[in-house]
């Protein structure tokens, strides 16, 4: 998220009792980058997830009198976050887009998967094969081992057992394998380290 664009989110959101403003605002100015990253990771648009950001910050703002414990703020924004996210995805609009699997007409020229992948490139092809993975198990991959969040942590805030955490992101992590191989990523396994 842009500086310019962060400082105005935060003013937005800012919380009426002046006791809790500056608190608040030193918070969601140090939350708004690393919240930015989790949601871009997610859902792989920038646009989407500056929304998300937003929607996040906006439902913590009215939240944050009724916090009474500090040091769980961040998992509760994670949680915040995470649930914006799953709830877009069930929106009518995210289901009409046109996915029947057509191709374009011409192939990008620029894209061979043969050629040795620079850092930009794997980021880039793990965006789209994370795109392809179903939102559950998106999510516990995500969380689990881009946010590095333990399977107890996964599970409150994908608010589900640590069973069903494990399950997702082992489904999750072979979803993005098998789509890796179908973009033409041979070792996925270095492509998935070096992310």
């Amino acid at each position: 998220m842009q500086p310019r664009r962060a400082r105005l989110c935060v003013s937005l959101v800012s919380p009426r009792n002046s006791s809790d403003d500056d608190e608040f605002r030193r918070f969601a100015t140090a939350a708004i980058a690393p919240l930015g990253r989790l949601a871009h990771a997610l859902c792989g648009d920038r646009h989407l997830a500056e929304d998300l950001v937003q929607t996040c910050l906006i439902k913590v703002h009215l939240a944050w009198p009724r916090i009474r414990h500090p040091e769980s703020v961040d998992a509760y924004v994670r949680k915040v976050l995470l649930r914006c996210w799953l709830n877009e995805q069930r929106r009518p609009w995210r289901r009409s887009e046109n996915r029947n699997g057509e191709l374009p007409d011409a192939a990008d020229e620029s894209a061979d998967p043969g050629r040795r992948m620079g850092s930009h490139d794997t980021r880039e092809l793990l965006r789209l094969a994370l795109a392809e993975v179903p939102p559950r198990q998106r999510a516990a991959v995500v969380l689990r081992y881009w946010s590095q969040l333990s399977v107890t942590e996964t599970a409150a805030a994908m608010r589900c057992s640590e069973g069903t955490v494990k399950s997702q992101a082992a489904r999750g992590v072979e979803a993005l394998r098998a789509a890796l191989q179908r973009r033409g990523v041979d070792d996925s396994h270095a492509a998935l380290r070096s992310y």
